[in-house]
């Protein structure tokens, strides 16, 4: 990772982290072993990618304020609650997330279901605490739209109904699921950046357009990963999605057209950023990361 962002990303984690266990401190706990889940699950060593996209488009534009705080806290705490649900075994059935036992595995499957509906309601809880009431409603609204019925979850919902049908599959259909599944939530991120520092609508066009580019772009690695690396490193079992019966951008395109198409779309990322200063360098070195990241 380029060392510039590897410090961008620990200076955000830091305080997106202080901002998370204060939101889920034990001593404010009404029932403890939910409130442990969701510690555990939120706390999990994840990579802050989400966060460090609404510090970055901030960044890009302005100087980030504590709306941006509030957004990055709630768009991983509503990663976070995607990952125990997708996790679940009427989900995706996974035992591992980021090389430890999955929500349901540690505690126990009830528990982790409430334990993602609490971290879903704490996100936005926390953004209604904005002090601009236009800024908290535009924070809010990108996120619940993001994350709902025209968003990841219909994405999920697609993915899962697609199971078993990889020889049916466009790749029109599959970037449909990852648009929704994957995508959604890192164009919310991006946006919600821009927002809260009040970006110009021409400034947001421009970032939607870099956001929708390495939200492909993610999801594309991640495919290609989960056929090159092993579980050691990925941290969650390698071979999922063939064990599962998915279509991938490998399983349709070959490996070497799926990082062909990593390559195009992290082109069009950089490009989409033209009109942006040396500000909007962390955009850049994220859309770098997530084409060249090995986990």
């Amino acid at each position: 990772m380029n060392p510039a962002l590897q410090e961008f990303i620990n200076d955000t984690s830091l305080q997106v982290n202080r901002c998370l266990e204060g939101w889920t401190h034990p001593a404010d706990a009404v029932a403890p072993r939910v409130t442990e889940a969701m510690r555990y699950s939120l706390m999990n060593g994840g990579k802050r990618i989400r966060p460090t996209l609404v510090y970055a488009a901030a960044r890009a534009v302005s100087v980030p304020n504590e709306a941006t705080l509030a957004g990055a806290g709630a768009v991983e705490c509503i990663h976070a609650y995607s990952l125990i649900h997708d996790d679940l075994p009427a989900m995706d059935n996974d035992d591992l997330r980021r090389g430890k036992p999955t929500c349901h595995i540690a505690f126990d499957e009830a528990t982790a279901i409430l334990a993602g509906d609490g971290l879903q309601t704490l996100a936005f809880e926390k953004l209604s605490t904005i002090e601009d009431p236009a800024t908290a409603v535009a924070m809010i609204r990108t996120l619940a739209l993001a994350s709902g019925d025209k968003g990841m979850v219909a994405g999920q919902m697609i993915d899962m109904e697609s199971e078993g049908l990889q020889q049916a599959f466009t790749i029109s259909h599959l970037e449909k699921i990852h648009r929704h599944k994957t995508g959604a939530l890192i164009r919310a991120a991006v946006l919600m950046g821009a927002r809260s520092v009040q970006a110009s609508q021409e400034q947001t066009q421009s970032l939607i357009r870099y956001a929708d580019a390495i939200g492909l772009a993610f999801q594309v690695q991640d495919d290609i990963l989960d056929v090159i690396s092993d579980t050691a490193t990925l941290g969650k079992r390698q071979g999922a999605d063939l064990e599962h019966e998915k279509a991938t951008y490998v399983s349709l395109l070959g490996l070497r057209e799926a990082r062909e198409k990593a390559r195009d779309l992290h082109a069009t990322a950089l490009s989409s950023l033209q009109s942006f200063a040396s500000s909007a360098d962390p955009l850049r070195w994220v859309a770098d990361y997530i084409v060249t990241r090995s986990h």
